[in-house]
């Protein structure tokens, strides 16, 4: 009978696999690097195939790694679980969340204190970065994303489609007068977004006015440039301009008479926002009490009275 990988060689592999470096492993475990290194090459004998490529100094899975890698993290996630109660540490749920950067810095951080309230303290990674990204290496429960086609992998759910609003400080309506029409657009300074390769099928400023059956004109060409939404926001509220933002991030904002609506002429986003869960985290309660209160704030932020009489 073929003998069972050993332990400790597998908890090598799921270190390295997880922090991409045997370097990391190493220091993680408090061996050396020459030893995460012995006991993967062992591992890799004993159960007949490759793992790693080994690149650049770099431990990037190869395909037989991605297959058994998600059945280890929870493994190993779930024994370091009983390790902490056995120990006596405070029993806390753990949970990591993916967002946009702009959702992460602006609007779920300032939203999280409503989820500890309701459901008791839990460790949260809160992580900002684009799509794609790597659910099983990072151990990551649940992400907000634009559009569905990101993950087909994993279990997502459409939730709601955004717009975006032509926005501004009610000051700048005071210098620039009242906007009648979006044909006035032309004539004051705009706010733009970079949105990044990652969210290129967001709308400019030019599929506004294309929208709005009117030219664009070179005067879209020029103005401030913010590379994050949130960004772009804190511009308007300056005075600085008026910005297309999303009626998830400027909803409260509106609400609470900061920024105004510049003309009724909204522009209906082409995806919808997105929750993808791996399937090793949709049977953990504190995921999916997380999922129910992220899905609502969503929700209640697109479809804000203060913005939906718009659409």
């Amino acid at each position: 009978m073929a003998s069972a990988p050993s332990l400790r060689g597998l908890q090598a592999f799921e270190a390295a696999a997880r922090s991409g470096s045997f370097v990391a492993a190493s220091e993680e475990l408090a061996v050396s690097a020459a030893a995460i290194s012995q006991l993967i090459r062992a591992l890799e004998d004993q159960v007949g195939r490759k793992l790693f490529h080994r690149i650049n100094r770099r431990a990037v899975l190869t395909e037989a790694g991605v297959e058994i890698f998600p059945r280890l993290a929870g493994a190993f996630n779930e024994l370091r679980n009983v390790s902490r109660e056995l120990s006596g540490g405070e029993q806390r749920s753990t949970l990591v969340v993916s967002v946009a950067p702009s959702v992460a810095m602006g609007w779920l951080s300032s939203r999280l204190s409503g989820f500890i309230d309701s459901h008791g303290p839990v460790d949260i990674s809160l992580r900002g970065e684009d799509d794609p990204v790597p659910f099983d290496r990072d151990l990551i429960d649940i992400r907000l994303s634009y559009g569905g086609s990101h993950y087909l992998e994993h279990v997502t759910e459409e939730l709601v489609t955004d717009a975006v609003y032509p926005v501004c400080s009610p000051d700048f309506l005071t210098r620039y007068g009242p906007i009648a029409s979006p044909a006035h657009l032309h004539s004051v300074p705009l706010i733009h977004t970079d949105w990044g390769p990652s969210s290129a099928s967001f709308p400019s400023w030019r599929n506004w006015f294309e929208a709005a059956n009117l030219t664009p004109g070179r005067h879209i060409q020029h103005g401030m440039t913010a590379n994050s939404s949130m960004a772009a926001l804190d511009l308007a509220r300056a005075g600085l301009g008026v910005v297309l933002a999303q009626g998830i991030f400027c909803a409260r904002q509106v609400e609470d008479g900061e920024l105004v609506v510049a003309v009724n002429h909204v522009l209906e986003l082409g995806n919808p926002y997105c929750i993808t869960i791996p399937r090793r985290s949709t049977q953990r309660s504190v995921v999916a009490a997380f999922k129910t209160w992220f899905a609502a704030e969503c929700i209640r932020s697109v479809k804000s009275p203060a913005t939906a009489s718009f659409r």
